[in-house]
């Protein structure tokens, strides 16, 4: 038996078993030795239901009476009367109906969860519950629980689990000695032995602390790699010239921010090296990045380069080609757009205008990757939203120089400082921490559904003195059995009876480009007093005179999503509100109280890390890719510890070849954040 033996070779796994484990995924011994416990419960402090306080609690109880009933589309509430010998109380769970079943037998529990004060009483809240036959004999009452995929279930994976303890505790090790003795970081046999089958909640922690250091020091180490691979590459050189610059900056119709000189500054010193660029310039959303690509876009065409910014969607990069066009139009620089819409004659005559160089600056979507599009000297890259993107989009577009070009990616998702050093460290970073002068911070305020009207008002108040609004929603068309509100219902709904004497337009992905376009132009003109919308809007979209964002079901958008569509607002010197309004009445949750609280992108990027993990902020294709079973993105303490190792052992020479499986991982991490 060893770690690529499949599944059914372990005894107690026949073929219905090995199907279930198939299903999660998990088809070789190393597959299911390696996925690691999503919990622990501690059921060594066993309290008598007399003796209960608030506060998290395990009862050993036994089920009297349980019920389920739905209380409205979408949720079902199962409530049980448990009871021991020193008295009774009330559990509940939401949306967990298979209880019913499982507590049903009349046999005894052990229940662990929170016992607070809701709904008028206190009661065991979402509790975990263990047949206290199903517990092993020899065990400490510490025990793992498994993520339940496709319905496999906890019991069943610690029962083959404990068949393979004897394998787990000969696994040979992974990281160099020296690290692990520097380090004092357990064996990763014992890290493994103490998350499946732990005796204290300190073992836990010391086999948590092991095998999270080890995920981040494998990527810390990949992106080292990557920075010394790009170092020995060779890019163009583009010299400064500081008549163009200053000339660039003059007729500039406002003053450049502090901070979008030093990341302008950062960039044109790039441009010198021998090395290509490999930047991330970060801002928050309003704070002026197109400008400082325009700029360096400006250098690069004085010295012969073009310039290829590559943008998510179709709306986002017909306004960079218009800003662009208007910064670099004074210049006799030529401003091209390539996206799906141009077509026939006019997309073969944009070909022929970027292959001979007649354009120097080339805006578009995926359309710039396509084979047809050749550049005459492309030396600048700028991807915008570059976590839209995936690596091999992205290479697609480097390819397309005979040099390596200068890559500059460019984000208006503030990236904590934890994401920057591992998932970004092969990038230098420039950050946009700074508003345009005379912007206010937009006025942000939950509200319940209930207070709709008096709402409403307030946007028709906007509405009146001349500003515009949007109204956004999450899904397109309306779904009987969900109760969030559709953008097409909304948009009859306010266009014939809320809002029937304002003009009011609907966007969403669905409609065809044109048609998105239309819509966009006729908002972005001041033809439409509101815009009836999906996120379509989310990124780049930039209308200075909408001054009311109004979010339905708030609580149901991420933090950065929330901060990203406030942004659409607050883009002149007119005050801007944003109005998040809840799917139901309860209390705000706790993203929607940190949108409320602070405008501050980077803060709030932070917030949304520690509540929801690196997914949104990395790109879910790529996030599905980083697999970190264990490692939190947030825990700067041990990033900075595996950074220094990776650092130390780059600088000292070692072989990563000596370590198989560490540097197969290693590769894996470089093939899938490499930019070059």
């Amino acid at each position: 038996m060893n770690l690529v033996s499949p599944l059914e070779k372990v005894k107690g796994i026949g073929a219905k078993t090995g199907e279930q484990f198939a299903l999660a995924n998990l088809h070789t011994v190393g597959d299911l030795i390696n996925f690691l416990p999503r919990a622990h419960e501690d059921f060594s402090h066993i309290t008598a239901i007399a003796d209960i306080a608030p506060g998290k609690a395990t009862i050993k109880a036994k089920c009297e009476k349980i019920v389920t009933r739905p209380v409205r589309r979408g949720l079902r509430i199962t409530t049980a009367t448990l009871a021991d010998d020193s008295g009774k109380l009330q559990a509940v769970w939401f949306n967990q109906p298979y209880r019913e079943t499982q507590l049903k037998s009349g046999d005894e529990f052990y229940f662990s969860g929170e016992f607070e004060f809701n709904y008028n009483r206190y009661q065991l809240t979402n509790p975990s519950a263990e047949q206290v036959s199903d517990m092993p004999v020899q065990t400490d009452r510490v025990l793992p629980v498994y993520r339940s995929i496709k319905g496999l279930k906890t019991p069943l994976v610690r029962k083959i689990l404990a068949e393979l303890r004897p394998l787990i505790t000969m696994l040979p090790e992974t990281l160099p000695a020296d690290i692990i003795k520097d380090e004092k970081l357990l064996s990763r046999s014992n890290a493994l032995l103490a998350m499946h089958f732990p005796k204290t909640i300190e073992d836990i922690e010391k086999g948590r602390e092991r095998l999270a250091f080890e995920e981040l020091f494998e990527l810390l180490l990949a992106s080292q790699l990557n920075r010394q691979e790009n170092a020995r590459l060779e890019g163009w050189h583009i010299p400064f010239n500081q008549p163009v610059v200053k000339a660039f900056v003059k007729q500039l119709p406002f003053e450049l921010t502090g901070a979008q000189r030093l990341a302008a500054w950062d960039i044109l010193q790039d441009f010198e090296k021998q090395t290509p660029m490999n930047r991330l310039l970060q801002g928050d959303v309003g704070s002026g990045k197109t400008v400082v690509a325009g700029l360096a876009a400006r250098q690069a065409a004085h010295e012969g380069f073009q310039t290829a910014l590559m943008a998510p969607t179709e709306i986002l990069a017909s306004q960079h080609a218009e800003t662009l066009q208007n910064l670099l139009s004074p210049f006799g620089v030529r401003v091209g757009l390539l996206t799906g819409s141009v077509k026939g004659a006019a997309r073969q005559t944009l070909y022929r205008a970027i292959a001979e160089g007649e354009v120097e600056v080339v805006v578009g979507t995926h359309a710039l990757i396509q084979e047809a599009v050749q550049f005459h000297k492309l030396g600048f890259v700028v991807i915008d939203e570059q976590h839209r993107f995936g690596v091999k989009q992205r290479q697609e577009l480097l390819k397309k120089s005979h040099h390596m070009p200068h890559l500059l990616a460019m984000t208006a998702t503030p990236i904590p400082r934890s994401l920057a050093l591992t998932v970004y460290g092969e990038l230098d970073i420039s950050i946009l921490n700074e508003l345009p002068k005379g912007r206010k911070p937009i006025m942000t305020k939950t509200w319940s559904p209930n207070s709709r009207a008096q709402l409403y008002s307030l946007v028709d108040e906007e509405v009146t003195k001349g500003r515009q609004a949007y109204v956004i929603c999450s899904l397109i068309d309306d779904n009987p059995d969900n109760e969030i509100k559709s953008v097409q219902a909304e948009y009859i709904k306010l266009q014939n009876s809320i809002f029937k004497h304002r003009r009011i337009g609907l966007l969403h992905g669905k409609l065809k480009s044109d048609e998105k376009e239309r819509v966009m132009q006729q908002f972005t003109s001041g033809l439409l007093d509101i815009l009836v919308s999906t996120t379509v809007v989310e990124v780049g979209v930039d209308v200075p005179n909408a001054t009311v964002m109004l979010i339905e079901d708030a609580d149901r958008f991420g933090l950065s999503q929330l901060h990203q569509l406030r942004g659409r607002v607050g883009r002149s010197v007119h005050q801007s509100y944003c109005y998040l309004i809840t799917s139901t009445s309860a209390k705000p949750t706790q993203r929607l109280r940190e949108v409320e609280k602070s405008n501050d992108g980077f803060y709030l990027a932070e917030v949304d890390l520690k509540l929801r993990g690196p997914g949104e902020i990395y790109g879910h294709a790529q996030h599905g890719a980083l697999n970190l079973q264990i490692a939190s993105l947030g825990d700067t303490k041990l990033i900075a510890r595996a950074q220094r190792t990776a650092r130390a052992f780059v600088e000292s020479g070692d072989s990563l070849l000596k370590y198989k499986e560490l540097a197969s991982r290693v590769q894996h991490y470089q093939r899938l954040t490499t930019l070059n």
